[in-house]
């Protein structure tokens, strides 16, 4: 794997051996380099992928370059939420502690002119995987994340962000995939703001990062919606470790970052009106309150 050595300023942020982090989408692209570095600083890092021999590949490349055993895997299909759902129970039997979550999975924009597409559940793809996969996977693990306080979650979104329209939020008529990818980010930044101010006092930290622009991954060379790419996986993977481990942030919770600078995101995030709006209709379509999560 290319570019896999860790700087020596990020070597200052090595979170300690006993810390367990979870990275969703951790197969390919960033999630994998950024379990490459978080396994060098020899935490346990727990795997998680839709494919379970890409799984295991990635598990023994990242454990013969770091020499770290402490690797473990978890196959979910995020486009169901019964298998988040299963998968969250099986973290909590399995882990006695989670330290850091780090929502990264996601499906990008596609390319122009592609047909919508729907989740298991039947919602828009791209909303249910990148947004309701985490929200849901997120509030299931809060009670193991409480208890190993204090904790991180670090939410992967993006500086593409497209207000939410509330009239058609599963884009059903015309369709964009762009459109789509950028809306489920911006649900990602609401999400992450109002759970800061919910946990403010929990000892958990939540924050949201746009990692780098058009890094050279998977997701933007399949895409033709853009010219080419700007930045490195190496780039996002750098910025999404510091607000993982640094110390620098220990505290520090409910911001939007631009790589490791703090920034602002796109307006509606900052609505209050808009994030409650967005908060009820996704707690009705993941069954959070009949399913007692």
């Amino acid at each position: 794997m290319n570019g896999t050595t860790v700087d020596s300023d990020m070597s200052k942020v090595k979170p300690s051996s006993q810390q367990t982090v979870l990275i969703t989408g951790s197969t390919d692209g960033l999630g994998k380099l950024t379990a490459l570095g978080i396994a060098q600083r020899g935490a346990t890092v727990l795997f998680h992928g839709r494919d379970q021999q890409r799984l295991e590949a990635a598990k023994q490349e990242i454990m013969e370059a770091t020499g770290n055993e402490k690797l473990q895997t978890y196959c979910a299909d995020f486009s169901s939420l019964d298998a988040v759902r299963e998968l969250s129970k099986k973290i909590n039997a399995e882990q006695g502690r989670l330290d850091v979550l780090i929502n990264n999975a996601g499906i990008g924009a596609g390319t122009r002119g592609s047909q919508r597409e729907t989740s298991k559940d039947g919602y828009e793809l791209r909303f249910a995987v990148n947004y309701l996969a985490h929200f849901l996977l997120t509030n299931q693990l809060l009670p193991l994340l409480r208890r190993s306080a204090p904790s991180r979650i670090v939410n992967v979104s993006s500086v593409g962000q497209q207000p939410i329209d509330f009239e058609n939020v599963m884009l059903e008529g015309v369709y964009d995939g762009l459109r789509a990818y950028r809306q489920s980010k911006i649900a990602l930044v609401m999400f992450t703001f109002d759970l800061a101010e919910e946990l403010k006092e929990s000892g958990i930290t939540v924050n949201t990062v746009h990692p780098a622009s058009l890094m050279n991954t998977k997701m933007v060379l399949e895409t033709d919606y853009f010219g080419g790419t700007m930045s490195t996986v190496q780039d996002g993977a750098h910025a999404v470790e510091y607000l993982a481990t640094s110390p620098e942030l220990e505290g520090i919770t409910g911001e939007y970052f631009d790589g490791q600078q703090r920034a602002r995101a796109n307006p509606q995030a900052y609505d209050k009106q808009a994030r409650r709006r967005l908060r009820i209709l996704t707690e009705q379509l993941v069954n959070l309150n009949e399913s007692g999560d």
